[in-house]
């Protein structure tokens, strides 16, 4: 079941309706049964591997938390983080790791060939095993009391908002939540439609559009180059951010439907001044959760230069694995820990510089670092999206083919882009780029809109509903895209 989809809504309505109709002691259940039925409207038999890690990652915190010595405290650590993570590699990893490691015995000699397994990767389960991990973990650092009803806690693992692909919530935020009792709230549901209203926005007008032609070009890359490419990329720039800080409003928004507060997972990546500003700004969750359980845990900063920069890049790499088994991914991630690992050396000084600067001047470094920025984000963005290695050689080894601005809508062409599409697309990205710099600069706007005069107020939700209803009509009825995180 989509966010984008009929059913879903027809679904948060009545998850919604239930829950507040339901005395404050079945509510609990409730929400766990919706929120099963969500993950399992993608295959029934998969609940059964969420259930797994959940009892699994329940009875190691228990453990955890009662343990008489060290030891067994270690060991309960250990067994509930170890048997979570071999769900995951085994469905994710297994058959790159066994691929890989095939081709390295018979690059030596050994005649082998890869056990590759028919398996079905389940939907969000990098997302709802770091939720365990952190749980746990907590627990064992004395963060947090382990949660001694099993329905709790199982709530809080697939809360079908943010089951699929966040944001990756903490225990100590979410739990409490789900405790507290919560009443009707016309605040709640304003604001709630507003952000599943916005969201719904940036994924079927803007995500949906320009996929088509980034797929027009990645998924064909014979005899393109240049400007094609470069314009495909920034197209996908805009794609896989729409798509997923789309994903991330709607789930924000549906859990604010019920009275309950998650995480802002995007906070204007774009306006970014650095590349460890972007990651700031951008999938927070999972920074923060790579931060605190990776980082900080090597040694993070607090450490010897080299010892630091080490710490960088192993975070960076597995930050690229887990989004998904490719080399395409593991180099995207090392690209990004590389440029951190620059920036710890050139970045003091260009920040210097910037707080010499005054005024106008001030203003256009700003622009310029914003600039730039968006530049090295962006073609790292190639590695993201190459189908493979052959595909991420050619694409960044034909960049400089054609770079002719009087071909624009040749290249463009080559796309399946007219010049109409084409300007619907910058117009598309420069209305992006206005709210994402109101809501760096100046306030969060949905909070302006609702400061503004009426007659702006309406039509600007008017404006988002007619273009979400009309991109959605636009299609065959009943179909729907995927969302690009629910392979990860």
């Amino acid at each position: 079941m989509l966010f984008n989809s009929l059913a879903y809504a027809v679904f948060l309505p009545l998850a919604v309706l239930v829950y507040f109709l339901l005395p404050q002691r079945w509510r609990w259940a409730a929400l766990l049964g919706f929120s099963y039925y969500f993950y399992m409207s993608w295959n029934p038999e998969l609940i059964v591997l969420i259930l797994f890690t959940t009892v699994v990652s329940w009875l190691a915190a228990l453990a955890v938390q009662h343990a008489a010595r060290p030891g067994l405290r270690k060991a309960a650590l250990w067994s509930g983080v170890g048997l979570c993570l071999a769900c995951l590699f085994f469905f994710k990893y297994f058959n790159f790791f066994s691929q890989n490691v095939t081709a390295l015995l018979q690059a030596v000699g050994l005649p082998l060939q890869p056990t590759t397994l028919e398996l079905v990767l389940p939907v969000g389960i990098s997302f709802y095993t770091f939720q365990t991990l952190s749980y746990v973990v907590d627990v064992y650092r004395g963060n947090l009391q382990a949660e001694g009803h099993f329905g709790y806690y199982a709530l809080y693992v697939s809360f079908f908002p943010q089951l699929v692909a966040g944001p990756i919530e903490r225990a100590g935020s979410l739990l409490p939540q789900l405790h507290q009792r919560h009443d009707p709230d016309l605040g709640n549901f304003s604001a709630g439609l507003r952000k599943i209203c916005v969201g719904m926005f940036k994924k079927v007008v803007i995500a949906d559009f320009v996929s088509t032609y980034v797929n027009n070009v990645y998924n064909d890359l014979a005899g393109k180059g240049g400007l094609t490419l470069i314009l495909a990329t920034m197209l996908f720039s805009v794609q896989i951010y729409c798509d997923f800080s789309g994903y991330s409003d709607i789930a924000v928004g549906s859990a604010r439907l019920l009275g309950i507060d998650l995480m802002e997972n995007f906070r204007s990546p774009y306006m970014a001044r650095s590349v460890r500003d972007f990651w700031r700004r951008w999938h927070i969750s999972l920074t923060r959760w790579f931060t605190d359980y990776v980082y900080i845990p090597l040694g993070g900063s607090r450490c010897s230069r080299g010892r630091h920069l080490r710490n960088l890049v192993v975070t960076f790499l597995l930050s690229g694995l887990w989004h998904g088994a490719s080399w395409t991914f593991v180099l995207w991630g090392l690209y990004h820990g590389l440029w951190l690992c620059a920036e710890t050396f050139y970045l003091p000084r260009v920040e210097a510089l910037q707080n010499r600067l005054q005024g106008a001047r001030a203003a256009a470094f700003s622009v310029l670092r914003t600039m730039v920025t968006c530049c090295i984000v962006g073609l790292g963005w190639i590695f993201f999206r190459a189908n493979d290695l052959s595909d991420l050689v050619y694409v960044l080894t034909h960049l400089g083919q054609g770079l002719s601005p009087v071909h624009l809508l040749a290249y463009a062409g080559a796309a399946g882009l007219t010049p109409a599409l084409l300007g619907l697309a910058f117009a598309l990205m420069a209305a992006l780029l206005v709210y994402d710099w109101y809501a760096a600069y100046r306030t969060d706007p949905l909070r302006a809109i609702c400061r503004a005069r009426p007659w702006q107020r309406y039509a600007f939700y008017y404006l988002l509903c007619f273009g979400v209803l009309a991109a959605l009509c636009s299609r065959p009825f009943g179909a729907t895209a995927d969302f690009i995180y629910f392979q990860f």
